[in-house]
């Protein structure tokens, strides 16, 4: 049966709901106590990774649907220990909530933390949890990675997966998955095998999820997940006539450089190959008074002046040479959103006064 362990104290299904744990402030008390009282409706607000935060609203079975997928996705089963370590004020942490609520699996909440399994002794034991790019990769390099060698499953979302890190997942023993959504479908639609001796070049959607391409080349998505409604994103992908898809980036981040169409996510992993996974970038396009857009690389940390980044991006044949960055700035710490995503606006608009103070 479902229960949830938070500030070491574990409740029952039937404690929260008769209202035992009213004196436990954290908001995924708050989150279970509402859904066990059978509320049809929930208010969420997306991430603010893409554009300003804003609330949306989704409904139970949207919900349901969606914890069931992944459940037989992943092949889940009742008392299965699951790890929440993402914020539950978003629907990644809410929806592992849900999963075990649905799933009636043993559900522990930690703070989100870069490495969220440092509190814990190598000899604990759960079977599934979620995480972003960022935390998988610090529990790699952590005494904890056992932990996560016993894992069954681990889904990775939020941000892309950048291709050391995928490298470094073959060595793992727990299947691990990249996961593609949004708050609008109430978490992820597809998933990406990392790692095993098959992994997936592409995302496969759920059996139920109906994609298609806009005139953009941009995704559709309708399922019940999405309410019923077809979703325009602003993803482009590549999509195979069985439905799965690889994601190649999104339109508002294609660079329009002296006639040359520069996608940001392509030229971001060719400088994570170069820089490590411990730095974090961001790639976009700033006025030019001769190309229109240049490519400008925004990295976070000091200078990096034994790389000579131009040369390195070039010997390394990621990318042509009008993908180059143009201008390459530092900073000392990305804004970040709520959800502890990079704001990439707030980024961006930081590194132009930077740029504009040093001409």
């Amino acid at each position: 049966m479902f229960s949830l362990t938070i500030n070491k104290r574990t409740y029952r299904a039937d404690e929260l709901a008769g209202g035992v744990a009213s004196a436990e402030s954290h908001p995924a008390v708050a989150f279970c106590r509402t859904w066990l009282s059978g509320q049809t409706a929930f208010a969420l607000h997306t991430s603010g990774s893409t554009g300003k935060p804003r609330p949306i609203t989704v409904s139970r079975e949207q919900m349901r649907a969606s914890a069931h997928f992944t459940g037989a996705a992943l092949g889940l089963q009742v008392g299965d220990r699951a790890l929440v370590c993402l914020s539950t004020d978003y629907i990644a942490g809410v929806m592992m909530l849900v999963r075990g609520m649905e799933l009636d699996l043993a559900v522990t909440v930690v703070p989100p933390r870069r490495n969220p399994l440092a509190a814990f002794s190598a000899e604990t034991r759960f079977d599934f949890t979620a995480v972003v790019p960022m935390q998988m990769q610090a529990i790699l390099n952590s005494p904890q990675r056992i932990i996560a060698d016993h894992m069954q499953a681990i889904i990775i979302g939020g941000a892309a997966v950048t291709p050391s890190l995928e490298h470094d997942l073959q060595s793992l023993n727990a299947a691990v998955y990249n996961s593609y959504g949004m708050t609008e479908t109430v978490s992820h639609i597809a998933l990406r095998r990392l790692n095993g001796p098959h992994p997936d070049a592409y995302f496969v959607p759920f059996a139920e999820v109906k994609l298609g391409l806009d005139e953009r080349q941009c995704l559709t998505i309708t399922s019940i997940l999405s309410g019923g409604k077809t979703i325009v994103t602003n993803d482009r992908v590549e999509l195979l006539s069985d439905g799965r898809f690889r994601w190649l980036g999104r339109i508002d981040n294609v660079i329009n450089s002296g006639g040359y169409k520069v996608q940001a996510e392509r030229v971001e992993a060719a400088l994570h190959t170069v820089l490590g996974e411990n730095r974090r970038v961001v790639v976009g396009g700033m006025p030019d008074a001769t190309f229109g857009e240049q490519v400008v690389a925004v990295i976070e940390g000091e200078d990096s002046a034994e790389i000579d980044l131009h040369t390195a991006l070039l010997q390394s044949g990621q990318l042509h040479r009008y993908e180059l960055p143009r201008q390459i700035i530092f900073l000392p710490h990305f804004p970040e959103t709520r959800s502890g995503k990079v704001d990439r606006q707030t980024a961006f608009a930081v590194a132009a006064d930077r740029m504009a103070t040093q001409q």
